[in-house]
């Protein structure tokens, strides 16, 4: 993907896209360097001359020293939904944070600055397949930080002052996530059940996929001010992704059907209740609607530009993340 080795930035690298990331580029003979909170949190990489920066990309200074002599940055940092995660907060690091991030990169003038946004900036996609050209409809307020971030990206690009380029991920899965065990779990246990009918459909990219489509990203000259929505070779409806969950655990397949409408109003309870005290709520709006909103993206703009081509199918992705779950007595 690179015809040359390269001094590359990842912020970011402690996490689960990220680390992913940081060992490809490793393994592809890069200098790598890494901007993180918690270098605890690094996993084992085979190359020992990762050079890691400690901080926040919320500190300009920081993000500076974390730049210095670096031709690619892959800005993967971001802060995530919470419930203790205000929408002021959110914006703090996932819009401000960024515009530390390619301040620093302009001033040493990298050559290309590859940002990861989200499918979730587009929201419910009212006929589906969406592509990159579809309007913008965050629907809670870590979609609508991403959506300012990816603006400001864009932004640097039209008026010459960074190379940038935007790649929206599909719902990230893989060995090493987390965000989808619950699902699996549950599925496992027998104590899934269906918010609505099922009919839904869902778009993922497992990791591997992905980390290449940002290396593709970073190599293309024609990606300079594009944006990219990197996702498997489909989508699937809701229903038959808990089959086919149910299937690769060994399980019965999920049956019980509960209205939406109720969910929804119980997620509004919750969170009205949770939030004077700063919990995370058992059942938030956002989790509701994620068996309500379709998500079903077009791919061709990735695989015609930048010669984008997923490898791992949906089956063999499932396999592998619920094989490392069971090897991580996580189910």
């Amino acid at each position: 993907m690179f015809e040359t080795q390269r001094k590359v930035l990842v912020t970011g690298g402690a996490g689960f896209t990220g680390s992913h990331l940081l060992r490809r580029l490793l393994q592809a003979g890069h200098e790598v360097r890494t901007l993180v909170r918690d270098p605890q949190k690094l996993q084992r990489h085979e190359d020992d001359q990762l050079d890691v920066v400690v901080g926040d990309v919320r500190d300009p200074e920081i993000c500076r020293q974390a730049v210095q002599d670096c031709d690619v940055v892959y800005h993967i940092a971001a802060s995530f939904r919470s419930g203790k995660a205000s929408a002021a907060e959110l914006i703090e690091t996932n819009a401000e944070g960024t515009t530390n991030m390619l301040n620093a990169a302009e001033a040493v003038g990298v050559s290309r600055f590859v940002h990861c946004s989200t499918i979730g900036v587009l929201g419910h996609i009212e006929a589906p397949p969406a592509t990159e050209d579809s309007p913008y409809n965050p629907c809670d307020d870590y979609q609508y930080s991403k959506m300012l971030g990816e603006k400001i990206v864009l932004d640097y690009a039209q008026q010459g002052r960074v190379p940038t380029t935007v790649v929206r991920p599909a719902s990230i899965y893989g060995e090493g996530d987390l965000r989808l065990l619950k699902l699996f779990r549950s599925i496992k246990k027998g104590l899934f059940v269906m918010v609505g009918s099922g009919d839904p459909h869902f778009h993922m990219v497992h990791v591997d996929d992905l980390a290449t489509g940002f290396m593709l990203a970073a190599s293309s000259d024609a990606a300079v001010g594009q944006v990219y929505i990197i996702a498997g070779d489909r989508s699937v409806a809701l229903k038959d992704l808990a089959r086919i969950i149910a299937e690769e655990l060994h399980a019965a397949p999920p049956r019980l059907h509960v209205p939406y409408n109720l969910m929804w109003a119980a997620g509004a309870a919750f969170e009205l209740i949770c939030k004077p005290f700063h919990m995370d709520p058992p059942i938030y709006r956002r989790r509701v609607s994620f068996f309500h909103h379709n998500r079903s993206f077009d791919i061709r703009k990735a695989k015609e530009e930048l010669g984008y081509q997923p490898q791992v199918d949906l089956l063999e992705g499932i396999r592998r993340t619920a094989n490392w779950y069971a090897s991580e007595g996580l189910l």
